[in-house]
């Protein structure tokens, strides 16, 4: 796929490109100007996708260890030497600003290179089966394999790394993919898909399809052919799927509404406050693990507060092609007016407008507020934009239980010395995840993450994938007493 600025390009099934039918527009989120055309696949492109992918099974199941780790490694390898070429993709069409755009693409190859070292460490166990008189000469194996074709839905917001978060385990796993990518952001995972062709994964064992959201949903419910359903995206949309997916297996990786405690005994507030900056207004805010709410032990409160507001101020925002810029655009101009409004109803409400609050264009400056309470949208949801409250606690116990006053739980942050505090918050706090010494949007790719309560079902990173998309199969033999 070599695209053009506004040409139209077809989705992938069976190793080609097909470009008949409806198409619509991809459009920057910086100024609106067209990047591209994708057609969009019909339901009779899907189920044709599903039936390559169930013939396929047997072929992908077949495959070599050896040869899954060899795949993995000459995709990472291409990624290497089109690195420049996929940030620049995700410039376009998701507006991430470049310099974030090519660390994107430098966790995807982490994540490929991990799932071919994965790929030949996925093994088994023997299991004693002789421990009843009678018994005497059986033994047992148990190996895991491929669940079968997977339908991986995917968001806009990290269009390359989330993909890899779903391609790069399944062909370790040796399972079919059916890939649908978020409508504005479809050009990378189609460029992504012919890598993988390329490197030798089969044809008809990789799909990736721009799908109407309905005809989405209608895959998921009507589609028993798929094995599995794996759901990057939000907590609505993922739990509708879910209801709606019978007795296929499901992950999902939802919404967050992350936390962080600050307490007093953290002595440099100032890469606390840099850290937490970076992790409100990064990418706008455009993160499920952004950092959203702040809990500030009381005697640092205003000190902490004042830090991170310089740190605000000083971030560039705009055009997200240059190499200054640290916070972009928002994803859609609904989205930036969303956000908007629950700012002003927070303030209606009796929150303080600390720092922010204006928008030019596309682009939101970092905002801060303090005096939120349970009941407004900025405290309660997720925001996924460049906006984080930030109030003050007197007891560490009080902060956990405000951290765990949410219907979500993917991470949470802690900066404390005490061992105790961590101790307690591990143990206490309602997350997938607690991150010590680091702000919740900390994340590195092999790690088990996911969360609980809305934000989801099972963990993603590569080992945890792989386990999710293979399925324990047990041998039992018997070969009869052994004789002297």
């Amino acid at each position: 796929m070599k695209m053009r600025p506004g040409e139209q390009v077809g989705f992938l099934l069976c190793g080609k490109e097909w470009t008949d039918g409806e198409a619509i527009e991809v459009r920057s989120p910086w100024d609106q100007g067209l990047v591209g055309k994708v057609t969009i696949a019909t339901r009779k492109d899907a189920r044709e996708a599903v039936t390559h992918a169930v013939a396929s099974v047997r072929r992908t199941r077949a495959l070599p260890r050896w040869k899954r780790k060899e795949i993995l490694e000459d995709i990472a390898s291409s990624l290497i030497e089109q690195k420049e070429r996929f940030a620049q993709l995700i410039v376009a069409e998701a507006g991430k600003p470049v310099r974030s755009a090519r660390v994107e693409v430098e966790r995807a190859i982490l994540t490929f290179k991990s799932a071919a070292e994965e790929a030949v460490r996925l093994g088994g166990e023997s299991i004693p089966l002789d421990l009843t008189e009678g018994n005497e000469g059986r033994w047992g194996l148990v190996q895991r394999f491929p669940v079968g074709p997977v339908l991986a839905i995917t968001p806009f917001n990290f269009p390359l790394l989330l993909v890899a978060h779903k391609l790069a385990p399944a062909i370790a796993a040796g399972c079919p993919v059916l890939l649908k990518p978020a409508p504005q952001t479809p050009f990378t995972a189609l460029a992504l898909g012919e890598v993988i062709l390329k490197a030798g994964w089969p044809e008809e064992a990789l799909a990736v399809l721009p799908l109407a959201n309905e005809d989405t949903a209608w895959l998921a419910e009507r589609e028993d052919r798929l094995k599995l359903v794996s759901f990057t995206g939000s907590a609505a949309v993922g739990w509708g799927l879910k209801a709606r997916s019978g007795r296929k297996r499901v992950t999902l990786e939802l919404g967050g509404n992350a936390a962080m405690i600050v307490h007093s005994d953290w002595k440099d507030l100032d890469a606390v406050a840099m850290r937490t900056a970076h992790g409100a207004f990064g990418y706008a805010g455009q993160s499920c693990i952004s950092v959203q709410r702040v809990y500030v032990e009381r005697p640092i409160f205003q000190t902490f507060m004042w830090k991170v507001v310089d740190r605000a101020q000083k971030m560039v925002r705009g055009n997200p092609v240059d190499e200054a810029v640290e916070v972009g655009p928002i994803i859609r101009p609904s989205d930036a007016d969303r956000i908007e409004s629950w700012v002003r109803e927070a303030l209606k409400s009796g929150a303080k407008l600390v720092e922010g609050g204006g928008r030019e264009g596309s682009v939101l400056e970092p905002t801060i507020l303090s005096g939120t309470k349970s009941g407004m949208k900025v405290h309660d949801e997720e925001i996924f934009g460049p906006v984080v409250t930030i109030e003050p606690y007197d007891d560490f116990e009080d902060a956990l239980a405000m951290v765990n006053h949410s219907r979500y739980g993917l991470q949470a942050g802690l900066y404390t010395r005490d061992m105790t505090r961590v101790v307690t918050a591990y143990r206490e706090l309602e997350v997938g995840a607690l991150i010590v010494g680091d702000t919740p949007t900390w994340r590195l790719d092999t790690m088990p993450y996911g969360g609980v309560k809305d934000s989801g079902l099972g963990r993603e990173g590569l080992r945890w994938a792989i386990e999710e998309m293979t399925e324990p199969r047990m041998l039992a033999m018997n070969v009869g007493p052994i004789r002297e």
